[in-house]
């Protein structure tokens, strides 16, 4: 007994190290695509190395205290150094090619690595592109067309001439909002647009050779996605093929949101319960059916046959899947457990998680800084520490009737309880996540996930593995009709609940450094297991605190030049124009945490009690005691600039100005959207391109120069 006690608790230690370990090397990484240029190449391996000669000099000496404390803490310094090393490795290695100016219409051809089809259009990813009246060490390795027609005789694979209008990747539509160029880098987009008339195929998939392995998925994932949709028309078909396929082009608007705002979001990105389903059916159904063989039950290990098939069926579900970062975890989370079950040892562990962490960020460390990588893991760790704590405390009891049996409705019971333990530990661990990203809760998503995660992972999800297997004669619609049964159930629920008053709450964007603290409070409380654990929650309640000190901008123009918007007496937004500029006005009122839509400024008249005065030349807004002008013609600048310590304007302004800050179209152009703030009788300025800083992916205009304009930061 002594000795096993002592195995587990030496097992949870190497689990706790193996995670921290994990932690420091995110940590670092985080730092990396913080920064605002890029550190010395050999800043790394340097650190890295300097910290394990200390390491391995502390451990020569004496045991004590301090000995102990300078040995973690060095190998806290090498995992994060290793961590910076490999982020600036993969930044140099993605190398991407990026557009630095709109271009066309001109001519366009490529090969087809991807097609998204949606309702009325479909998306292209091209490689191997040639861009009429672009130089060859100019042009992108791969772009992303929109194409108006749906061509359901174009597959990835074949090679196709197309007219079209290609960007740059857009940058953020604000300081701190979603970075699409640095996503796009790394994915190696060099190019965003759309075509003009039809799409022509100048070689078909089959006279170009075998494909590569890529292609042939892509070109499975889309023969299967259409085969889905076959059999399974409509929103029903799109939702089937989002969970089989990954690919959710074909869910219509209002389902998804229906789906977000109820809190069922996860069912949709094939994750961690969809592999986990799709292993443990295939599973129980393999071991099964080789039990009903007594030869093969009693003569060999039918039960590592069946983890083999499992680890199969869930490889080659997450490849079909399109591979994502969920799906990868999930995979090196099941592929751990199953691995156990081989050499006959326990799978699910914290150390499992550290593992597929480690592994996930040596080669793609960018992903550190995605929702789905962040969302993901932390409800990972907060789930095995959860159930961890209830096994320990024994709250999660056996539940057996006097006979030895389980009865079936304590069996109902306990599944229904274990959901909604599940959901609460999971939503509590992603909240933080979701409202810094997404600036959103689901309220009642516990109700709905306990009464949507048992049809999905009882009805839909078994006829979709049978589905997956009748479909090479031909049979998948007799596996398709039924499951297509259970998800308009799923969709009635996402919404009933998210038709529910006050079903998604909606905060302004989080501080970053708040998020931090209520990360490093959820890992104090998650990988320790004395009393002092609870310290962790310190942490994470001034995280939280921090929602109430986020200041959104009095002031947001768009980099293009198109809107502006200026804070209300109520902390509404109104913004200049409802005509264009669509993403910029929803990024900018998700970011402020407003249900409805920004309001117009008005053409005229005096409002907010004051503080806003325009006419048809452009408007004064006061805030506290500084007074800024936003000017709608070049005729009130002479005027404005005598009345106001900031001026804004979406047009250039070519004379010289006595304002503290001038902000007009040459700024926007060289340094992206502004955001002001007019607090404590100070100006405080952030740019889009000022807090990237220089880094691979900032996308730097052809002739942009740095020129300043005095006042703000």
């Amino acid at each position: 007994m002594v000795e096993e006690t002592f195995t587990q608790n030496h097992r949870r230690n190497i689990d706790r190290d193996n995670a921290i370990l994990s932690a420091q090397n995110g940590l670092l990484t985080i730092d990396y695509f913080g920064l605002r240029s890029e550190p010395p190449w050999f800043l790394g391996p340097f650190v890295f190395a300097v910290a394990l000669l200390c390491r391995a000099w502390f451990r020569r000496r004496p045991e004590t205290v301090h000995r102990l404390v300078a040995s973690v803490l060095a190998l806290a310094i090498a995992a994060a150094a290793m961590g910076l090393s490999v982020a600036q490795w993969r930044s140099i290695a993605a190398d991407t090619t990026v557009l630095t100016a709109r271009i066309g219409p001109t001519s366009l051809n490529g090969r087809i690595l991807g097609v998204e089809r949606f309702p009325d259009a479909m998306r292209l990813t091209m490689e191997r592109v040639t861009i009429g009246g672009l130089a060859r060490h100019k042009t992108p390795r791969k772009v992303r067309v929109r194409v108006r027609r749906v061509d359901p005789a174009i597959r990835p694979g074949d090679w196709v001439r197309l007219r079209a209008i290609l960007s740059p990747p857009p940058p953020p539509a604000a300081p701190g909002a979603f970075d699409f160029q640095r996503h796009t880098y790394f994915l190696g987009l060099g190019g965003v647009g759309f075509a003009l008339g039809k799409v022509t195929v100048t070689a078909p998939r089959a006279e170009t050779g075998a494909p590569s392995p890529a292609l042939a998925i892509a070109a499975l994932r889309t023969a299967t996605t259409a085969r889905i949709t076959a059999a399974l028309p409509g929103t029903t078909g799109g939702v089937a093929a989002a969970l089989m396929t990954g690919e959710r082009s074909a869910v219509p608007a209002p389902v998804l949101e229906a789906i977000r705002d109820s809190g069922l979001a996860h069912l949709l990105a094939i994750s961690g319960l969809h592999i986990g389903l799709v292993a443990g059916i295939l599973f129980v159904a393999v071991r099964a059916g080789l039990a009903l063989v007594p030869r093969l039950a009693l003569g060999h290990p039918i039960k590592k046959w069946a983890a083999v098939a499992a680890i199969v069926g869930a490889f080659s579900y997450g490849l079909l899947a399109g591979a994502t970062l969920p799906t990868q975890r999930a995979f090196l989370m099941i592929g751990l457990v199953l691995l156990g079950v081989l050499l006959d040892r326990r799978g699910i562990s914290l150390r499992s998680v550290a593992w597929a962490a480690m592994i996930i960020l040596a080669v793609q460390p960018e992903s550190l800084v995605s929702a789905s990588f962040q969302m993901s893991f932390a409800a990972v760790v907060a789930l095995i520490a959860g159930y961890e704590y209830l096994s320990d405390r024994r709250l999660y009891g056996a539940g057996r009737t006097g006979d030895g049996g389980p009865t079936g409705l304590r069996v109902v019971a306990r599944y229904l309880g274990g959901i909604a333990i599940t959901t609460l530990i999971a939503g509590a661990a992603t909240a933080p996540f979701a409202l810094y990203h997404f600036n959103q809760f689901a309220d009642y998503g516990v109700i709905a996930n306990l009464a949507a995660v048992p049809v999905t992972a009882l009805w839909v999800m078994p006829w979709a593995v049978a589905g997956f297997l009748l479909m090479p004669m031909g049979w998948e619609a007799a596996a398709l009709t039924p499951m297509g049964w259970g998800i308009e159930a799923v969709i009635a629920i996402a919404r009933t609940v998210a038709a529910w008053p006050g079903a998604v709450t909606l905060m302004p964007a989080m501080p970053t450094f708040g998020l931090v603290m209520i990360v490093m409070g959820g890992l104090w409380l998650c990988l320790w297991r004395r009393s002092w654990r609870l310290w962790g929650t310190a942490g994470m309640a001034a995280g939280v605190l921090t929602l109430y000190l986020a200041e959104p901008p009095d002031i947001l123009i768009d980099g293009q030049g198109r809107i502006m918007a200026i804070r209300a007496a109520d902390g509404t937004m109104m913004v200049s124009s409802h005509r264009g500029a669509r993403f910029q006005r929803e990024v900018w009122a998700r970011l402020s945490g407003e249900e409805q839509g920004p309001g117009l400024l008005p053409a005229t008249g005096r409002h907010m009690a004051g503080r806003l005065n325009c006419d048809i030349e452009g408007c004064l807004y006061r805030r506290g005691t500084l007074t800024a002008a936003l000017i709608r013609r070049e005729s009130a600048f002479a005027e404005d600039c005598w009345a106001a310590v900031i001026i804004v304007s979406l047009i250039p302004l070519r004379r010289k100005c006595p304002a503290a800050r001038v902000i007009d179209r040459f700024d926007l152009w060289r340094h992206g959207s502004h955001a002001v703030w007019l607090r404590g009788g100070k100006i405080r300025v952030k740019t889009v391109d000022g807090t990237r800083g220089e880094r691979p992916w900032v996308v730097k205009r052809e002739g942009a120069s740095g020129r300043r304009r005095k006042g703000g930061s």
